[in-house]
């Protein structure tokens, strides 16, 4: 595989070795000459793409296509910022490519309701092959050894993450580092959260993931961001920023500090150092372009704590958020069970009654949210027992 026969450490990511670097352009709206200007910026800041792709070679481009919605729910990367990434690859003499592995749909369709097909249409952009996969292994990785990954990644020389700044019921944020979880195909993603229902062990499947994958830039769309009730049910939040690095773990703790997350309460980013990844210290990461305290927004609201590191049953109901379902706003489509990865699903229809909202048996649910996430009405909320919320400060 192409991908898989790179050698040249100067094209790869520099996460890890030294001092991290993370570019903030500030960027009002998605008007597209804004935004290719603050593309180009970022770009700049970092030193350009020479340094990273090499004329001739496939780049894929790996947005955030979670499900398919149209660009203003927030929940996808903005086609404008996918615009301009493509662009300034294509300028430089690489082939570019694209595609995720959806939660919701195919990857086709979340392309055309994301507004990103069009783009692709237009510039010529190839669909990497995402549906498929190959198993390969990985004996650095520091927790998982093996993983299937899409043709498409394996069949290009490097990868470039466009992440989409949102909340995530599971790991708090949802950014560069789990961007990278849709290059695993298909339902081989949900097995993950039934294999690992801890946060701890999921976040650290994610960073052997990206130990692996070693993408040579992650750009990420802030312009408009979710809070709340993410990564598909919460609210749009204009944060007006565009963020730029090689270290994905500098990239998402400088988000958590835009946000008043402190990185610390986010234990994908304490694994990730930890394992080699990147630094989320603050003392190790240079600062480039405008200034983040301009960029801040500290009333933006953040998903509870998981603590899905609590193994006792008895104890996690009582403690762990749980996922409710409105039934205002549930419309009984039912991709909630169909999402669900334990089988038979933990959420399911009560007698068979398609009419009403379905119920959950929370003695058997894992809490990995999936159903939260796929939910496209925003019907299905995370609530912390009361027990949970007194507990919140000392649970991880």
């Amino acid at each position: 595989m192409r991908f898989l026969e790179r050698k040249d450490k100067n094209l790869s990511s520099e996460a890890g070795n030294g001092r991290a670097r993370v570019a903030l352009v500030g960027c009002a709206e998605y008007h597209y000459p804004e935004v290719r200007q603050a593309v180009a910026r970022g770009l700049q800041l970092l030193g350009g793409l020479d340094h990273l792709v090499r004329p001739g070679e496939r780049i894929v481009l790996k947005p955030n296509l979670l499900a398919p919605d149209p660009p203003e729910k927030c929940v996808t990367t903005h086609p404008a910022v996918f615009k301009a990434m493509a662009e300034n690859l294509q300028r430089t003499g690489v082939k570019v490519s694209f595609g995720d592995s959806p939660a919701v749909g195919s990857t086709a369709l979340a392309a055309r309701r994301a507004g990103l097909t069009a783009v692709a249409d237009e510039l010529g952009l190839e669909r990497a092959d995402f549906s498929r996969g190959e198993e390969m292994s990985f004996s650095e990785g520091k927790q998982n050894k093996r993983f299937t990954i899409a043709k498409g990644v394996l069949e290009s020389d490097g990868l470039i993450s466009l992440p989409k700044l949102k909340t995530h019921g599971l790991t708090r944020m949802t950014g560069a580092i789990k961007n990278q979880f849709g290059c695993i195909p298909g339902l081989l993603k949900s097995e993950f959260h039934v294999k690992m229902p801890d946060a701890d062990n999921f976040t650290r499947m994610l960073i052997d993931l990206n130990l692996l994958l070693k993408p040579r830039l992650y750009v990420m769309d802030g312009i408009w961001a979710m809070e709340g009730n993410g990564p598909r049910g919460g609210t749009p939040r204009h944060m007006g920023v565009l963020l730029f690095s090689t270290d994905p773990v500098a990239l998402d703790a400088t988000v958590c500090r835009l946000v008043n997350l402190p990185p610390e309460d986010v234990p994908m980013l304490t694994n990730a150092q930890q394992m080699g990844l990147g630094t989320y210290q603050m003392e190790n990461i240079d600062l480039l372009g405008d200034r983040w305290e301009g960029l801040a927004h500290k009333d933006f609201m953040k998903p509870d704590k998981a603590g899905t590191s609590i193994q006792t049953p008895w104890l996690r109901n009582r403690i762990i958020p749980k996922p409710f379902i409105d039934p205002r706003r549930c419309i009984q489509c039912g991709i909630c069970i169909q999402g669900c990865p334990v089988k038979p699903a933990v959420v399911d229809w009560e007698n068979e009654d398609k009419t009403k909202p379905p119920i959950y048996d929370y003695r058997r649910c894992i809490r990995c949210y999936c159903c939260q996430e796929m939910c496209p009405e925003a019907a299905i909320e995370l609530r912390a027992p009361w027990l949970g919320k007194v507990l919140a400060p000392l649970v991880r």
